[in-house]
């Protein structure tokens, strides 16, 4: 993907897989690329149609659940970027978790019984449900990787107010029950996940928070397939699931965990194509619609960003 020149371009960000462009210091331009990242360290080889799957889950997602908060988004003028109202970002994660697995899990299995000041309860299998969701927010780094934290020390080191705290904590519950229920439509149980808030306004006229970047996609989120889970957890069967788990899983499996010195396996053909079938997967599963690949040329893309951008802008 080329570097995008938009007019009254302010900033411009590339991150692990998507490319932000500020525009005018009010909006922000989000391409989702085809990257693909795992262990915060960014892999070789891109995924065909990736960022199309990312950016349209999002959308939806979004769109699904502005009755609960307000969010940035403000329009998809092409199947891999969004545009929206540029955030103040809370600089940590809410991490949800319905399900003991992933990080908690290796955690759990470490012996450990507190995660982010959690206390994590004895006698818990991998995969199973904890007895309420829990919040185990992470620090979002710059650079290198996010750090676990607790509600005590975001609000004691003033990374966040106890007031705007308590309102993302209240908006993270009631998104994950939201996304819940979206994914038992689909036959689908929606394990943990992710949110990014952030404030809009200023000090004289006030703030209000909004919810940032994608949510609920396969990046940001974990699905397990409901159908037979019960029968799954009595045999201490692995799951059988829709995320990016199992791109960790395999950087696991070849001794990749991000670490120094460690390096990233080989990614064949086969794989880079099994991985983009997956995402497609979990996007028709997800939505419950089929998935059309597109592909635009950056031409066309740039000149109906630009079409969008000033759509909005003349409506603002």
């Amino acid at each position: 993907m080329q570097n995008f020149e938009f007019p009254q371009q302010t900033n411009f960000y590339r991150g692990k897989v998507r490319d932000v462009f500020t525009i005018a210091d009010k909006w922000l331009v989000m391409i989702a690329s085809n990257r693909i990242s795992a262990f915060d360290v960014i892999l070789p080889k891109t995924i065909p149609f990736k960022g199309q799957v990312l950016n349209q889950i999002a959308a939806y997602m979004l769109a699904a659940t502005q009755d609960i908060c307000p969010n940035w988004l403000k329009a998809t003028p092409t199947p891999n970027s969004a545009i929206g109202t540029k955030c103040i970002p809370f600089k940590v994660e809410m991490v949800i978790r319905g399900n003991l697995t992933g990080h908690a899990w290796r955690t759990y299995q470490e012996g450990k019984r507190t995660l982010c000041g959690v206390t994590l309860p004895e006698g818990l299998k991998e995969n199973d449900y904890f007895p309420t969701p829990i919040i185990t927010p992470s620090t979002k780094a710059e650079v290198g990787h996010d750090e676990d934290i607790s509600r005590e020390d975001i609000i004691a080191r003033g990374i966040v107010s106890e007031a705007d705290y308590s309102v993302i904590e209240k908006y993270t519950y009631a998104l994950f029950e939201k996304g819940k229920s979206l994914a038992a439509r689909q036959g689908l149980i929606l394990v943990d996940t992710k949110y990014e808030f952030g404030k809009i306004g200023d000090e004289e006229n006030g703030y209000e928070i909004y919810l940032m970047d994608e949510i609920h996609t396969p990046d940001s989120s974990r699905y397990f397939y409901a159908d037979g889970y019960e029968e799954r957890q009595a045999k201490g069967e692995k799951q059988k699931q829709l995320s990016k788990e199992f791109v960790r899983e395999w950087l696991i499996e070849n001794n990749f965990m991000g670490k120094e010195g460690q390096v990233v396996p080989e990614m064949s053909e086969e794989w880079i194509k099994t991985i983009s079938i997956r995402y497609i997967e979990l996007y028709e599963k997800v939505i419950g619609e089929k998935f059309v690949p597109q592909e635009l040329d950056d031409v066309t893309t740039l000149e109906k960003i630009i079409l969008s951008l000033e759509e909005i802008k003349t409506s603002a």
